[in-house]
């Protein structure tokens, strides 16, 4: 019977697929506003510093885009946050959830990583769970953070123009959490220097034990990843092929950038009050109030803000009990706004 379920959800978020991926409202991150064809269905989520490709059935991103260059990466960059969030702009049926990850053994592996991030808002929104990846958790901590992500960092800063890189995973090892979030076999990220019209690869096992390989041509990533990048770089590069059909969610706009998460560890009257005079001054469109078990500080602060103004609060649980040992993001609410 529950093979018979998921099997039926399968087939109804399969025959509700057919429109290209658009990114409508944040192209400027990809190379000549080009967006990447690939064969599996996904959402388009576009943040303040990234986008993301996602995948409902994989509760993972298929790929994430960032354009870095040499001053973002120079400026002062902001404090890490490490406050995960749940991204509620995706249906609750193609979210992954923060127990989805507790006890599974696997790091919630930035795909977008926080490091790029150069300011504040940027940095927090890098912490949905949209951007995640079930990654081994000294692959994330090592090989990964030391081979991959900062040595691309390095070269953005050394690069005279922009650079572009794309981030994703393929393969399939099993799943973690009731939302059964995909385990990928291997991890990406691609580099495209758009000054020099070159382009590279890495692709690294995700695995506690994987060893760093040299970096890999563009069409062998494509190869491997199944995903034209549309990047005119490379011998038999064609980026007006258009073979490979992207799928994308029937009916849905591009879901902008102007959300981004606000956390209560407790009640922080400042903190509220910055909201409610945002929503005053018609800076804010709606609120969706995350919580888990602390329900209490959650119906507190929507309270505050339905008494105070005329925009309406949506509470939604956002993790059902999975564990005691994180406290401190079980009682965490997370207040989720729309700018206008």
């Amino acid at each position: 019977m529950k093979f018979i379920r998921n099997l039926l959800a399968l087939v109804a978020i399969c025959a509700s697929l057919n429109a290209l991926a658009a990114f409508e409202d944040c192209k400027d991150l990809f190379p000549a506003q080009q967006i990447p064809t690939s064969p599996q269905a996904g959402r388009d989520l576009c943040f303040d510093s990234f986008a993301i490709y996602y995948s409902p059935q994989d509760k993972k991103p298929i790929y994430t885009v960032e354009k870095l260059n040499r001053e973002q990466l120079s400026a002062p960059h902001p404090r890490r946050g490490n406050q995960f969030y749940e991204e509620a702009r995706l249906p609750f049926s193609e979210r992954a959830l923060l127990s989805d990850y507790r006890g599974s053994g696997f790091d919630r592996g930035h795909n977008a990583p926080a490091g790029d991030m150069s300011n504040e808002r940027s940095m927090a929104q890098s912490f949905s769970l949209a951007n995640m990846m079930p990654q081994a958790r000294q692959n994330n901590q090592g090989i990964w953070a030391k081979n991959v992500e900062e040595p691309t960092r390095a070269y953005a800063k050394r690069a005279a123009g922009d650079i572009y890189v794309f981030t994703g995973s393929i393969g399939n090892r099993g799943s973690i959490g009731r939302s059964h979030v995909t385990i990928p076999s291997h991890l990406y990220k691609l580099v495209y220097d758009s000054n020099k019209n070159t382009a590279w690869g890495y692709l690294i096992e995700n695995t506690n034990e994987a060893t760093m390989t040299p970096p890999i041509p563009y069409q062998e990533l494509v190869q491997k990843t199944g995903i034209d990048f549309h990047l005119p770089v490379g011998e038999g590069s064609n980026t007006n092929n258009t073979s490979a059909q992207t799928h994308d969610i029937k009916g849905q706009k591009t879901l902008v950038g102007g959300w981004y998460p606000i956390f209560f560890d407790d009640y922080s009257p400042s903190k509220l009050n910055d909201v409610i005079n945002n929503i005053k001054s018609g800076k804010i469109a709606s609120i969706q109030i995350q919580y888990d078990r602390n329900d209490t500080l959650a119906k507190q602060i929507a309270l505050q803000i339905e008494s105070q103004t005329k925009l309406k609060a949506g509470l939604i649980q956002s993790s059902p009990p999975g564990s005691a040992t994180v406290t401190y993001e079980r009682n965490r609410v997370t207040l989720i706004i729309r700018s206008k």
